[in-house]
């Protein structure tokens, strides 16, 4: 499941940016995105009736059990430096509008999104902020407000068995957000499951930002920063679906395949 993240074009960009890194003879990221982009599509091909522009977002299906939505949270953003008190955007209008109309067509049993950027988590990016949540408790600011539309729309939609895989972050965790918690309540609770890294440095856990009444059920981080692959904090995500009931078997597991955590989901109605 791949997609186009930020270190094919520089380390958490944005659309606009202009780099100050002195190994860029090409600063600017409005000119390098295309060319990754180029790239990323011969080294992975996509059919090229979904992959419009550059466009990596799309959905496929495994049976009538799941639908794999894969999203694209790096082209379509506002500038990480943008007032996070203001409504901004990590998907754009057009895939959030994309996301909300797919889910609310598929008749699979799960709806699997695959986003690559976590949602509760505060992720910074120096001062700024890289990801969805905007460290400032209460209503949703920043980034929030466009995934407090998306899952407005979800619940409005009656959409059910809604899980989202996130990553970027450098360690494993499961996250319940409840509205029971959350100081935006016009969602129905979902579980995010985050894993990673596969072979990079170790780090975490961050902070959750409480605005969706995310929970961090399970956390699985290394004691130091930056810790090494062979410090045993790599990790990957394992989902299986029971063709007879519907269950969803989710294991979050360790380099050597051990399961560190696991929970199965029952599906609700549609």
């Amino acid at each position: 499941m791949t997609r186009l993240v930020d270190h094919e074009v520089s380390n958490n960009w944005y659309p606009g940016e202009v780099l100050d890194n002195p190994a860029y003879t090409e600063k600017r990221t409005d000119v390098l995105a295309p060319r990754a982009y180029q790239a990323f599509h011969e080294w992975h091909p996509i059919d090229a009736r979904q992959a419009v522009d550059g466009r990596v977002y799309r959905s496929f299906r495994y049976g009538s059990r799941v639908e794999i939505f894969v999203l694209d949270m790096r082209t379509y953003r506002n500038a990480n430096t943008a007032d996070q008190t203001k409504p901004g955007y990590i998907l754009g209008d057009r895939q959030a509008r994309w996301l909300a109309d797919a889910l609310g067509r598929s008749t699979a049993t799960w709806k699997i999104v695959q986003a690559d950027m976590p949602l509760g988590l505060v992720v910074p990016d120096g001062k700024d902020i890289e990801a969805v949540a905007n460290n400032l408790p209460g209503a949703p600011g920043g980034r929030e407000t466009e995934l407090a539309w998306v899952l407005r729309e979800i619940q409005r939609r009656r959409v059910r068995n809604v899980v989202w895989l996130t990553a970027d972050v450098h360690y494993t965790a499961a996250h319940h957000y409840s509205p029971d918690r959350a100081a935006f309540p016009d969602f129905d609770p979902f579980w995010e499951f985050v894993s990673g890294p596969l072979n990079a440095g170790a780090f975490g856990p961050n902070q959750l930002d409480p605005t969706f009444g995310p929970e961090a059920v399970f956390v699985h981080a290394p004691p130091v920063a930056n810790t090494a692959p062979i410090d045993g904090f790599q990790h990957f995500g394992e989902l299986n679906v029971d063709g007879a009931s519907g269950d969803l078997t989710v294991d979050l597991r360790d380099a050597t395949g051990a399961s560190l955590w696991s929970k199965t989901l029952h599906p609700q109605g549609r």
